[in-house]
């Protein structure tokens, strides 16, 4: 609803004003959610930082439930007041009267749930120096300060006033190493009080430039562009004097100033500065080269016409800009960058992933925009650096950062439980052609060369299967065809399936150098997955996955891979479930009997393990164990299969999260583990296998290490950074040391999924541990009474 006119300096009352509709505590309304409160100007106030700190709360609570509850104390001053549509404005705070200060300080000390306070600090946004001092003080609570900008070499007076806020903050959050460097020598702050979160970008899709192009009416345009609210200090008329020279080598060259004039400048100085730049226009005979998109863009509307941009150019005057939230979200979005040298850029553009020219040096810049339109090579080679150096600024990296503050300022009173994703299938549908599913993509876009295998779309089938079994989406049937037909594709007549098939739909010479018996094993679970549906799914589906199925049993008898075998147990498992057969229990043990001769072998007190070291889909193995027992009864397939799942999870867990093994080397008996490189199949076998062995142990322990491996994908990893693209569906490649591997292949994306299908049988938006926590509470209270 939207508020009613309200005193400044009165807190504004609403019934809903601290439980939200979509984070209700649905276990009581008498408990409520420890409460962060943000002091920050906010829309419908147009300036950087009220959509920044919209930006900001709107992750936070896309990434988090049953977390916290986010309000606002919206900033106004005696030229500039709003009425409020949205119901996190719980309060506003009039900065051009002493009195609001002091009414919202003591409403702020007065609220025991208020938790963290959090101020969004710009130097404009605080005139009245002396009562901001004041309230600083006043507030009891745990107080964080974001500034946007940092000025070095302060003189004494200067210092003073910054020094009383950095003193009062019990942590500070600046955007740049640099304002990082500043605040510790120029103003003398310790380490551990500072927090480097950079401005949050958005995740877009990565659009492809030249539809883009067409739906703004600018198709066939080499299109330069910068954007941001328009004032002087943008100096706007650095790129129209370097035009000439860019026109000159390039007529297609058009130049976009997007966004309206900043309301405090049209305040004090009208449109005079957009009068300037438009009567040099005209000197320069620029009109058919530069045009102007007058308004204050819709955030869906301008990611497009960045994603459209092929250069963006940043031009600001001011060498101590600490930060440009419009620089960030340009690079985001895939634009080479030229801009000025302010700290930002040069942390940023750094190491080929931009170009820098002097402060208002008009031929400076046209010569980097000549570089750029000519050097496609070069401009391609930026753009990635660019989206790899921006990728961890993602406002969903940025909201974990930032509730990990919060977290450690509120001394542990708040409790993060990360909210699971909606189910988005775009990424897989988009990657999968008539014929299969492509195995590679460069970033989010398909990888028509790098071709088709069999492992991809034997995974596909089960995900697909999966989510058909638990939405009964009728697309799904479409796609669960073309990966059956895949697979029907790479089996021989006489069983033996290849593994690698090109764009044009040839076997690869590759299948005849690489040892084929996990793909074929995976093409029997998932074809065992498969027919474990028949009574949901179309019988000309399972009729045809049966026929090959059988067929392909025909060769396992001689397979000894330690996976292939548990693959092969697996669909065996599944098979089983629909038809009966005393041939599926005599393979089953088979295959079981050699995994326990493997374990007898290998394993001793201090390594129960099937092989002399760990590599990757560990966990298949013991699920596999636990499938022949469920199948057989085998007690020793069960006490195996526990004792080597509880030894692989001890390698693999901490108490909060998941660290599966690396990649890079794997971990060989006796020797230490290798830190980093982990990918999703590794993190999604272990979810599989914990689902599997907490159905037959009833073991809680199972689900709370399920939910934490989960969360991995989410941002509880090392980097604390997602690992899951929620803009596309996709899911990235690998957690490395110090990145993430951008690319979005068939295998990441697929194990996202058929992982975030596993707990769906659990938990949905829900977080399960907190939840079992709270009904375990109100039962013992309940027992009590």
């Amino acid at each position: 609803m939207k508020n009613l006119p309200h005193n400044s300096a009165t807190p504004i009352l609403k019934s809903d004003s601290l439980v939200f509709p979509s984070r209700v505590n649905t276990l009581g309304d008498d408990e409520q959610l420890p409460e962060i409160l943000f002091i920050t100007s906010y829309p419908p106030r147009e300036c950087g930082i009220a959509t920044y700190s919209q930006d900001l709360m709107k992750a936070l609570n896309n990434q988090y439930v049953s977390s916290f509850s986010l309000t606002v104390c919206a900033l106004e001053n005696e030229h500039e007041k709003h009425l409020y549509a949205d119901e996190e404005v719980k309060y506003t705070l009039n900065t051009s009267d002493p009195a609001s200060f002091r009414t919202i300080a003591e409403t702020i000390n007065n609220d025991d749930n208020i938790k963290v306070v959090v101020i969004q600090h710009e130097f404009g946004l605080f005139q009245d120096n002396e009562s901001f001092n004041a309230f600083l003080l006043e507030i009891e609570k745990p107080l964080v300060v974001v500034f946007h900008t940092v000025l070095p070499r302060p003189d004494v007076e200067f210092q003073k006033k910054v020094q009383h806020i950095l003193d009062r903050a019990d942590s500070i959050i600046v955007m740049t190493k640099n304002s990082e460097a500043i605040l510790k020598e120029d103003y003398t702050v310790a380490s551990e009080k500072i927090s480097v979160i950079p401005h949050g970008t958005h995740l877009v899709p990565h659009t492809d430039k030249n539809a883009l192009k067409a739906k703004y009416g600018v198709k066939g345009r080499k299109v330069l562009s910068t954007f941001g609210l328009l004032s002087s200090g943008k100096s706007i008329e650095t790129t129209l004097d370097a035009l000439p020279n860019i026109i000159n080598k390039s007529p297609d060259v058009l130049f976009l100033i997007i966004g309206k004039t900043h309301p405090g400048v049209v305040l004090h100085e009208g449109e005079s500065y957009r009068d300037s730049l438009q009567q040099k226009i005209k000197e320069l005979k620029l009109e058919n080269h530069v045009q102007f998109v007058n308004k204050y863009l819709p955030l869906n509307e301008l990611l497009d016409y960045l994603q459209l941009t092929d250069i963006y150019l940043f031009t600001s005057k001011d060498p101590n800009q600490a930060v440009s939230g419009t620089f960030s979200y340009a690079m985001s979005c895939g634009c080479a960058i030229v801009s000025t040298p302010i700290p930002h850029a040069k942390e940023m553009l750094a190491d080929g992933s931009g170009l820098t020219f002097d402060f208002g040096n008009s031929k400076q810049l046209a010569e980097a925009v000549n570089l750029l339109i000519y050097d496609i090579g070069l401009r391609k080679n930026m753009i990635l650096n660019g989206l790899h150096k921006i990728m961890h600024t993602a406002w969903e990296n940025s909201a974990v950062a930032h509730a990990v503050l919060f977290q450690k300022v509120s001394g542990g009173k708040i409790e993060l439980h990360y909210r699971n994703p909606k189910l988005n299938l775009d990424h897989i549908k988009k990657m999968t052609t008539e014929f299969g599913m492509f195995q590679f993509s460069k970033l989010n876009r398909p990888d028509p060369n790098s071709g088709y295998t069999l492992d991809d779309n034997a995974r596909a089938l089960i995900a697909l299967c999966q989510d058909y079994k638990l939405t009964r989406d009728i697309e799904d049937l479409k796609y669960i065809n073309i990966y059956l037909n895949f697979i029907s594709y790479c089996i021989d007549d006489d069983g033996k399936f290849k593994n690698y098939v090109d764009v044009d739909k040839n076997f690869t010479p590759q299948n005849n150098s690489v040892n084929l018996e996990d793909s074929s094993g995976r093409a029997i679970w998932a074809l065992g997955y498969l027919v474990s549906l028949a009574p949901m799914l179309p019988s000309n589906f399972t009729k045809k996955a049966e026929a090959l199925f059988r067929k392909a049993m025909l060769q396992t008898e001689k397979m000894h891979s330690t996976r292939a075998m548990a693959f092969i147990i697996k669909g065996l498992y599944y098979f089983n479930r629909q038809v009966k057969d005393l041939d599926n229990q005599i393979y089953i043990k088979i295959f079981a009997d050699r995994l326990v001769q493997m374990y007898k072998h290998e394993s001793s007190i201090n390594w129960k393990w099937f092989e002399s070291y760990l590599t990757y889909a560990n966990s298949v193995l013991p699920e596999a164990l636990l499938c022949a027992y469920a199948v057989t009864n085998k007690e020793e397939y069960k006490e195996i299969a526990r004792e080597s799942f509880d030894f692989l999870l001890d390698n693999t867990f901490s108490d909060n999260s998941i660290k599966v093994i690396s990649n890079k080397s794997w971990h060989i008996k006796g020797q230490d583990k290798h830190s980093y490189g982990e990918q999703p199949i590794d993190v999604a076998y272990t979810i599989l296998a914990l689902r599997k062995f907490h159905d037959i142990f009833k073991d809680e322990e199972y689900l709370n290490k399920m939910e934490i491996a989960f969360n991995w994908f989410l941002g509880n990893n090392h980097l604390k950074q997602i690992i899951y693209n929620p803009c596309t569906g996709g899911c990235f490649d690998g957690l490395e040391e110090n990145n993430v591997n951008l690319n979005q292949g068939a295998e990441s994306t697929l194990s996202y999924l058929m992982a975030r299908l596993t707990i769906a049988r659990y938990f949905g938006n829900a977080n399960t541990i907190y939840f079992r926590k709270k009904l375990k509470a109100t039962k013992l209270l309940l027992l009590k009474s």
